[in-house]
């Protein structure tokens, strides 16, 4: 595993005699393509010792659902199954009440030669990992599993797509020739680990087949399931769009009636899917092979040496996903800010927040979808009633809060809150920097000079409208025909 994606949590040493290496599944949830995972297991290999993989679900964090719940469960049944398959133990547990969990990742670790986890660089896991590291018992080490280049191989958060993907064009082909094992807990044998009785007498495993398991948690029952989480469910998406979807890709992702983007977002969010995964069955179709790639130029097309369509796919997957990454990981502690938006971008929406807007809706009008924009309010209604938003029409959403607000910086709490209540993908880098593009991050300033917008780039729902096939996508979450089609 390269040496970038490892890092030491605590200074602790690894304990030989433990009963087993713990694997802390908290952000890359799925047993294939998973670099975390395949440490754990070589670790376990070298020490002789069982692998125990202990995922965990809490209830006490904001946003907290029934649909991000229902999602997570289904990626646990899957875990499951295939721990099951390969003669590795499995400890899945669902909170039933805030703190009820405090002290179980303790009385694990306390058996272990050592943890392993996941590094992820937004929500609240990062400051979960450092208290875990202070407080455990034993020796501590976070994996980078977040996507094709290492979160280390770059050395600043980037302010602009086109620089970071020149950045990665230079530094990533070496890391294309370092992908996780496929089949993780193919090398893992022995006996499965055994969890202490009295751990699981205080704190146990969850009964995933419980049809009212999600009935009683203190969670937000009002935002309700919708698609099925878990690995099995996110390949099989995979399938019908490297099928149906790429050939189309670059040509009509944008448009909602052709339903060409991937959709695959909710599960790489919950980590149920690799990009590492998707990446290589691309590869495997167009023959690809690292002399194929071009010259180092910062072009969003050619450098893969892939078909026109491949590399569009490729530029969302890798360029736009992992900047966000970038960013949120080399400002943590800033990137869900306003103030963390580029000079530019402060200095020309300050200027005009004092700008008349034209009709200003509070929150609660907004996340019922009850604006005067059939459009708008169509988006908003496939966020709510589905838990995700077409591509394009996300960028439209997102301006016109900013314009409907009585501040940039209101406006800015309000996406975040919409997105990450009702968004499976939600609380994610990558949605991070959807919500801030619409207020000039990864963006350059553009004319004319608008009211409310200032130099930020402008969108409108006429505009929007014309350019787009929308008719099935309005007979589906529209309630009525909007005028300006």
């Amino acid at each position: 595993m390269p040496s970038l994606r490892l890092r030491a949590v605590n200074d602790l040493a690894v304990r030989p005699d433990g009963a087993y290496v713990l694997y802390w599944m908290i952000a890359q949830r799925r047993t294939r393509w998973n670099f975390a995972l395949q440490y754990a297991a070589d670790q376990a290999r070298a020490l002789g010792r069982p692998l125990l993989v202990f995922e965990p679900l809490r209830v006490g964090y904001r946003w907290a659902s029934r649909r991000l719940h229902a999602f997570v469960i289904d990626g646990m049944r899957d875990q499951r199954a295939a721990c099951a398959a390969a003669g590795v133990a499995y400890l899945p547990y669902v909170e039933p009440a805030a703190g009820a969990g405090s002290g179980l990742l303790a009385a694990l670790a306390a058996e272990a030669c050592l943890v392993v986890t996941d590094e992820y660089p937004c929500f609240f896991l990062p400051q979960m990992v450092a208290a875990a590291g202070r407080r455990l018992p034993a020796r501590l080490e976070a994996v980078d599993g977040n996507g094709l280049l290492p979160l280390r191989a770059s050395d600043r958060a980037f302010p602009t797509a086109a620089g970071f993907r020149r950045h990665l064009q230079a530094t990533l082909p070496p890391h294309l020739e370092l992908f996780p094992a496929a089949d993780p807990l193919a090398s893992v044998s022995g006996p499965p680990a055994v969890v202490p009785p009295a751990i699981l007498a205080r704190w146990p495993a969850a009964d995933l087949d419980d049809p009212g398991l999600l009935d009683h948690l203190p969670i937000d029952q009002t935002v309700r399931e919708t698609l099925r989480g878990g690995a099995t469910t996110a390949e099989a998406r995979l399938d019908d769009f490297l099928v149906d979807g790429l050939p189309r890709y670059g040509e009509l992702r944008s448009h909602p009636d052709a339903d060409a983007a991937s959709g695959l977002s909710p599960w790489l969010h919950f980590g149920h899917l690799s990009p590492h995964a998707i990446v290589d069955r691309i590869f495997a179709a167009e023959g690809w092979h690292p002399g194929r790639l071009g010259k180092v130029t910062g072009s969003r097309a050619g450098w893969w040496g892939l078909s026109a369509t491949a590399e569009s796919f490729l530029d969302e997957l890798v360029t736009w996903r992992e900047v966000g990454f970038g960013f949120c990981f080399h400002r943590p502690d800033d990137y869900f800010t306003f103030d963390s938006l580029p000079d530019w971008a402060r200095a020309t929406l300050t200027e005009h927040a004092v700008d008349p807007r034209p009709v200003l809706y509070d929150r609660e009008t907004l996340a019922a979808a009850r604006t005067h924009d059939p459009l708008w309010n169509a988006a908003q209604t496939e966020l709510v009633r589905t838990g995700r938003m077409q591509n394009y029409l996300r960028m439209l959403w997102g301006k016109k809060v900013l314009e409907w607000s009585r501040t940039p910086a209101e406006a800015l709490d309000t996406l975040i809150e919409l997105n990450n209540r009702y968004a499976i993908d939600g609380r994610d880098p990558n949605s991070y920097s959807g919500i801030f593009w619409t207020l000039g991050r990864f963006d350059r300033p553009w004319g004319p000079v608008r009211p409310i917008f200032g130099t930020i780039r402008y969108m409108s729902s006429e505009n929007t409208a014309r350019k787009l096939k929308l008719a099935g996508y309005l007979a589906r979450f529209g309630v009525d025909q909007p005028r300006l089609l």
